[in-house]
């Protein structure tokens, strides 16, 4: 048995369905086959289940990818302001969080309630359960899967990235770019806790769940926000972000303390110079229990200015050399995927496959921490649905 339809999306998710209730409302007839039970499974975890869904702020800098222009046209296209609207129209109250981040005030299946709302007014058919086994091209596409086929001008592949394995990410989309004979950027984890060394571990892991206010370095890219120390290594925001920018083998760089300015009451005229005296004043910028394992561990080497200047660099400059990373189990995006080399900026068509598209995920476009990912998948998604 074949369907007819003119546009079929793989993938049930953020640009999925933004590209579908886009494409819907031009009239086209579309269908999305999605592996699950459901729609929007990462929406739904997103952001402690409140879905960050975009950034005020959101602009090119804040995209990872081998073209750092591409993201450009679809960002013009289809920015914050018009998913807040659409937010706004269906009612859902939402509040801003530090950074331009805006989160829903009460749950993320508002948002895919939201696009759930606008596929069936806009007329798009959801086959959930549905697999895509092969996609074939001759005068049209065949989606062929193990129930049914489908036949369709246009093929919209929004089956994202590698991360979060469990919810059921795979590399299908990276597949079939492969058999169409599009460039792949190398993959990797993105957003993802960092590992460190057995010795540092051991010097620092048994703190697990202290967190603190950081910068957070690696080569030309900076980040201020929380980090938290982990079994394993670092997490937080901080270091999340960082992640994306960190090579294997390079170190990080972390100032401990980015506006203070630890020795101050040491230099004072007869302050006391002495270890207790250390602790008091690096107590009243880190949580306890890592300024105490810091002056147990960095002590000052004297009590000379010249000391102090050195033990006051060493806070500001906490070099460590990570082990690696958490892997794509606790990666919240992948970075790398299919080339923009490949795409049209406007419409995320493929040069080379027309009527082939690739939005969201599993193009090589990597959002920083905040919102800037699901803005991705919107603008992106839009721009496809415009087209298809």
């Amino acid at each position: 048995m074949t369907a007819r339809f003119d546009v079929v999306v793989a993938g049930a998710g953020a640009a999925g369905m933004m590209c579908a209730i886009e494409a819907g409302k031009r009239g086209r007839s579309v269908a999305i086959l999605e592996r699950a039970d459901r729609a929007g499974k990462k929406i739904l975890i997103s952001g402690g289940g409140r879905c960050n869904f975009t950034n005020l702020y959101c602009r090119a800098e804040n995209f990872l990818s081998s073209n750092p222009h591409f993201v450009k046209s679809a960002l013009a296209r289809y920015g914050p302001a018009d998913f807040v609207s659409l937010v706004e129209r269906h009612g859902i109250a939402y509040h801003e969080k530090t950074l331009g981040q805006l989160f829903c005030d009460r749950a993320a299946s508002q948002i895919t309630g939201l696009l759930e709302r606008e596929c069936r007014d806009a007329g798009v058919r959801t086959f959930f359960h549905t697999n895509i086994e092969e996609i074939e091209k001759t005068d049209e596409y065949t989606v062929r899967c193990a129930t049914q086929n489908f036949r369709a001008r246009s093929v919209v592949i929004a089956t994202g990235g590698l991360s979060i394995p469990k919810m059921g990410a795979t590399a299908f989309g990276y597949d079939v770019a492969r058999k169409f004979g599009l460039a792949i950027r190398e993959t990797r984890p993105a957003l993802v806790p960092l590992t460190l060394a057995a010795a540092d571990r051991a010097r620092y892991c048994d703190l697990a769940g202290v967190a603190m206010d950081v910068t957070a370095s690696s080569g030309k890219h900076s980040f201020r926000e929380k980090a938290l120390i982990t079994h394993r290594g670092l997490s937080g925001p901080a270091i999340l972000q960082i992640s994306s920018y960190w090579e294997p083998g390079e170190a990080i760089v972390l100032d401990l303390a980015p506006d203070g300015d630890v020795t101050k009451g040491l230099r004072r005229p007869h302050a006391a110079r002495h270890l207790q005296a250390a602790r008091a004043e690096l107590r009243t910028i880190l949580p306890q229990r890592l300024a105490d394992r810091w002056i147990d561990l960095n002590p000052p080497r004297d009590w000379t200015n010249r000391g102090l200047d050195e033990w006051e660099r060493g806070i500001h400059r906490w070099v460590l050399k990570p082990q690696g990373t958490e892997g794509y189990e606790k990666a919240e995006v992948t970075a790398g995927g299919v080339s923009t080399g490949e795409l049209s900026a406007k419409t995320m068509e493929c040069l080379r496959a027309p009527g082939l598209f690739f939005i969201g995920e599993v193009v090589d476009v990597t959002g920083h921490l905040g919102g800037f990912n699901f803005q991705w998948a919107w603008s992106s998604g839009f721009c496809a649905g415009q087209a298809v």
